[in-house]
């Protein structure tokens, strides 16, 4: 292997050894703009949040000598809790190597993304000092956590100033069995509540001097699980309702519990909006006289980008480095692809493997990391050369 080829391994390596567990960033964003900067990128760094736990977000642009459109590079620095140190096989902030595999917390979400970018991004200035447009990249330490000064903050202080996005490729783990099968050219929208359902509290021996919230919601959840919320699109599939969380009592067997807290999801296609999910839940709820309070949080819109400019030149570079033709999907949960579509117009993710991703022994294919980075660089040199 050359040193060349080692360059976006050892960065890798480098970046799994920081243990930035959401909210911070571990030194990891000082690390790729060191190397940035250099080569004439102007890295900024916009922290957000209460001092107490300020988020770490980075913004590094190079601008070119023509005129073009800008292309990001997005990812997040962060990376989600060990999980008991006792079960991994070797300590996963130590980058370990062990049969063709690099272990650690984040190698595949997405410490590989973020090397491989940046690295790409580094060739591709170097090559073509140049070129059309601007290149930039967008990293976060706040999205594994409750993203809320992370990107989207970003994404406003950039509207702000009338900085224009065109094309953004989020650095998610989207390869499904061999890197470069799927590409993610949008998501489905989230959006939660807590349902409180009232009744009042008695002894079981005497359920006429009490009201089982329970009894009550029963014939209402039955229905909320047989609805069918939309048929879906050509690009989502059906908006899904799942109870994430359901409790009620006091512990004791001859008590009757004054209320049931019922925590529920939608994930939903541009079919529905989160007004009509909100409506049909209410009024369902008030067929079935379930006396209630409802609390709503709104996770994220959905966002799609059609095939265009960005999708031809991403698969046309993973079919000249893998051979493999991506498919285009929107399966998964929410990213940070949700804020920066409210300004950019094409966005889509692609990164490594995620059969991994936030489990004990979190690891990525060595095999894969060169090819990755080479495929962000490809796809830079085909929309701004």
């Amino acid at each position: 292997m050359s040193t060349d080829t080692l360059t976006t391994l050892r960065l890798l390596e480098a970046l799994i050894a920081r243990p930035s567990v959401t909210p911070a960033d571990a030194g990891c964003q000082a690390l790729v703009a060191e190397r940035l900067a250099p080569l004439g990128f102007v890295c900024e760094n916009l922290p957000f949040g209460p001092d107490s736990g300020r988020v770490s977000n980075l913004w590094a642009v190079h601008r070119g000598a023509r005129t073009g459109p800008t292309v990001v590079l997005a990812g997040h620095t962060d990376v989600v809790p060990t999980g008991p140190l006792s079960a991994w096989t070797s300590d996963p902030f130590v980058p370990s190597h062990r049969d063709g595999l690099l272990y650690g917390r984040g190698a595949a979400d997405m410490k590989t993304s973020i090397a491989a970018m940046t690295v790409a991004a580094e060739e591709f200035v170097r090559q073509h000092p140049r070129h059309a447009g601007s290149v930039a990249l967008l990293l976060t330490s706040d999205e594994e956590g409750p993203s809320v000064d992370g990107t989207v903050r970003v994404v406003e202080a950039l509207q702000a100033r009338g900085e224009r996005l065109d094309c953004c490729i989020v650095g998610e783990p989207t390869s499904v069995e061999r890197l470069g099968d799927m590409i993610k050219n949008g998501r489905r929208g989230s959006l939660s509540a807590r349902l409180t359902v009232l009744g009042a509290q008695g002894h079981v021996a005497y359920p006429q001097l009490a009201r089982n919230p329970v009894h009550a919601f029963a014939p209402a959840l039955a229905e909320l699980a047989a609805t069918v919320w939309d048929a879906g699109n050509d690009h989502f599939p059906p908006t899904t309702w799942q109870v994430s969380n359901l409790h009620a009592g006091t512990g004791a067997f001859n008590v009757i519990p004054g209320e049931l807290v019922v925590d529920f999801n939608f994930r939903f296609s541009t079919e529905s909006t989160p007004e009509q999910l909100k409506a049909r839940v209410e009024a369902l709820l008030l067929r079935h006289t379930v006396e209630h309070r409802l609390a709503w949080t709104l996770g994220g819109s959905p966002f799609l980008t059609r095939p265009g400019s960005l999708s031809e030149a991403l698969s046309a570079a993973i079919q000249a480095e893998t051979g493999s033709t991506p498919v285009l999907s929107t399966t998964g949960g929410t990213s940070d692809g949700r804020f920066i579509a409210r300004v950019c117009e094409q966005v889509v993710e692609f990164g490594p493997i995620n059969a991994s991703i936030h489990k004990i022994d979190e690891h990525v294919r060595v095999d894969d990391v060169e090819p990755l980075k080479n495929i962000y660089r490809r796809t830079l040199e085909a929309l701004l050369t």
